[in-house]
């Protein structure tokens, strides 16, 4: 009879249990490494998004013949500072590139101030009926804006706005988007308790709007702010209507007018499509980091 010896349970306990070794991206504070698929995929990316804007480059720089034959180019020629040149003169982009700045700004701002006032009031405030006005806001946002263009209009021929930058201003000055947006970012990352902090000191509404709102709300506001100045830049509809070419048109108005004729000058429209797109080029490379920086903190926050 063989008897089988067990260890005592402190020699149990004295056993070490192997470790498992995490690979170093699933540490704490370890970095992640992008293999090449991940490196593949967002090549393919960058050149899909890239394509199109460097196309224009290359059509701007042949002629309508070139552009015409099978298979068409994918190299630059040697007219595009000619064609971009005709361009900029005979659309006069210069004075399109101003009233187009002053619009967009003014729109841009208005709509960042007022929609983050409102998304706090909506957010944090309580007040009677704050669900069913939310609600009427955010159905706005199901009507096609065509469907507004002849009243709007009516409304400008009636105030004799035709052709002036308030016409194209007035309707721009709101956004139930960016009202909806305001909401949703204060709700998470403004905290009840630093508005309660303030109201025991004796700040006022729009004391605690100023010095605290604004401050915390300052990485959505630059999102916004950036999101508004480009569909307010890129805008055609409403200011074709009611904007000359020959009074104060915008980029996209002036540009509409380019390679008119019994042939449309094709290059010519694509050289005028290019200047119109580099302002948005310079702003986002100057900003970009500041607001890609206000996404991630805004992130974090929520």
């Amino acid at each position: 009879m063989t008897t089988t010896l067990t260890p005592p349970d402190d020699e149990k306990s004295t056993k070490k249990t192997p470790r498992v070794r995490r690979p170093k991206a699933a540490r704490a504070g370890g970095t992640l490494h992008a293999g090449p698929i991940a490196y593949l995929i967002l090549a393919l990316f960058t050149i899909g998004s890239l394509f199109p804007l460097v196309w224009t480059a290359i059509a701007a720089s042949r002629d309508n013949q070139r552009l015409a034959q099978t298979p068409p180019p994918f190299w630059f020629g040697s007219g595009l500072f000619d064609k971009l040149e005709i361009a900029w003169n005979d659309a006069n982009l210069g004075e399109a590139f101003l009233n187009t700045t002053i619009v967009a700004g003014v729109s841009a701002l208005t709509i960042v101030v007022l929609s983050t006032i409102a998304g706090f009031a909506f957010a944090k405030l309580r007040f009677k009926g704050r669900n069913a006005l939310m609600l009427i806001v955010i159905g706005t946002m199901m009507v096609p804006p065509q469907l507004s263009v002849i009243p709007l209009y009516m409304m400008v021929a009636k105030l004799d706005w035709s052709d002036q930058l308030q016409a194209v201003i007035l309707p721009s000055l709101v956004s139930a988007f960016g009202v909806f947006f305001m909401r949703q970012y204060l709700l998470q990352a403004l905290p009840d308790e630093l508005i309660e902090a303030a109201r025991v000191d004796g700040a006022s509404s729009w004391r605690v709007i100023w010095h605290i709102v604004f401050p915390a709300a300052r990485p959505a506001m630059a999102v916004l702010g950036m999101l508004m100045f480009v569909q307010t830049w890129n805008d055609f509809l409403w200011p074709f209507l009611v904007l000359t070419q020959n009074g104060n048109p915008t980029v996209q108005v002036a540009v509409a007018g380019l390679g008119r004729g019994y042939t449309p000058d094709q290059s010519l429209i694509m050289a005028g499509a290019l200047l119109g797109t580099l302002p948005l080029l310079v702003v986002f490379a100057i900003f970009g980091k500041q607001i890609v920086g206000g996404i991630m903190q805004g992130a974090v926050k929520g």
